[in-house]
């Protein structure tokens, strides 16, 4: 494994070390190969609860130490996924630095199933934004702590489908805590990113009679959207503005911010994008002043962990969707719990995430 000073940061050992001084990570691991092209970062969270389990992401990052801040964060909201979703698992996550469509290859992915292997189980891998199944057929040639594999491997093949499904449970469920029914027959919905999990999620709601609105910057998941599912494009800069019922992030994160949220017309948002707000406490606290109902991130989308996870101890599809389903019960709770604290809804989750952690705690230490 590289030293700190490989990744060519721009900062000295100590001021990466120093900017770790307030989170709680057990362990960040730079990974670098020469001959592959391999920058990567793992970054892992907590595992009382059980080993890490998160996917690996490849993006061409402006700067790497956004690649440590991105690893960081989405490791974090691992931990919390996993304990408010009931799994036995950790969290963790992984980034590589690179263009997938073009820095991509067999060697490079390889070469970091080998960091994997290394860790000795502490880190499951699966994919993620810039990653496939066959990119985990790779990493798998490596070590056996990944997940995520296609179907005929004895894998759950994509998890997508589950995600959309999870997310579509928690927008019925806030329009439960909303309106007293969670039919979303009529409602207006705007969903920012047709990715795989958008698109899905695109098809639930067309089935159900809503109105929906999309975006992307693939003008291709556009046309499928309008040509399928009746939905209308709209640019992305338009889409905050829109005066919908329900507003479902679902492409990258940090879109809530002050700017977004004062122009925001929507009484749920509900989405399946991670980190969705900029700043925890800030924002979660504005949009609970403004009345709007937020659906945490980390609850609403996780359906994808469970089913790598459900792949992880002898995949059964059935038993991934049927616990999925439960994020409607855990949503509603959020809701109650914010209420009862007089909190927001993410710091509620955050509770009952930690509360599960401490308990545990009592049970087992670290993995």
């Amino acid at each position: 494994m590289a030293d700190v000073q490989t990744l060519n940061t721009h900062s000295t050992t100590f001021e990466i070390f120093a900017g770790l001084e307030n989170t709680d990570h057990e362990q960040i691991v730079f990974c670098q190969d020469n001959a592959t092209g391999l920058k990567a970062i793992i970054a892992v969270h907590n595992t009382v609860l059980g080993p890490g389990l998160g996917g690996t992401r490849m993006w061409m990052y402006a700067h790497e130490k956004d690649a440590i801040r991105d690893a960081m964060r989405l490791s974090r909201g691992m931990t919390y996924k996993a304990s408010v979703a009931g799994l036995n698992l950790g969290g963790a996550k992984a980034v590589i630095i690179g263009d997938p469509r073009t820095q991509k290859s067999e060697p490079l992915m390889r070469k970091f199933g080998r960091f994997v292997e290394n860790l000795s189980g502490k880190y499951i891998t699966a994919e993620d934004v810039g990653t496939t199944t066959r990119d985990m057929e790779y990493v798998k040639m490596e070590t056996d702590h990944v997940v995520g594999l296609p179907e005929i491997m004895g894998g759950g093949g994509d998890p997508s489908p589950v995600t959309a499904y999870g997310t579509y449970m928690g927008i019925k469920a806030s329009a439960n805590a909303a309106w007293g029914n969670d039919s979303l027959n009529g409602k207006s919905i705007a969903v920012m990113g047709i990715g795989k999990v958008g698109m899905h999620l695109v098809e639930y709601l067309h089935k159900e009679g809503a109105q929906i609105y999309v975006s992307d910057i693939n003008d291709s998941a556009l046309k499928e959207a309008a040509n399928n599912f009746n939905a209308i494009p709209v640019s992305g800069e338009d889409m905050v503005d829109l005066n919908v019922d329900i507003f479902a992030p679902c492409a990258l994160g940090g879109i809530l911010n002050s700017d977004t949220i004062e122009r925001l017309k929507c009484q749920i948002i509900a989405g399946a994008a991670n980190n969705q707000l900029e700043d925890e406490l800030v924002h979660g606290n504005l949009l609970r002043s403004k009345g709007i109902y937020y659906a945490p991130d980390f609850v609403i989308n996780a359906g994808g962990l469970i089913n790598v996870y459900s792949e992880y101890t002898g995949y059964i599809r059935e038993k991934a969707f049927a616990q999925t389903e439960n994020i409607y019960n855990t949503i509603l709770n959020i809701y109650k719990t914010s209420a009862d604290e007089n909190i927001n809804t993410q710091m509620a989750a955050i509770a009952v995430a930690e509360k599960r952690i401490q308990d545990m705690m009592r049970v087992h230490s670290t993995y």
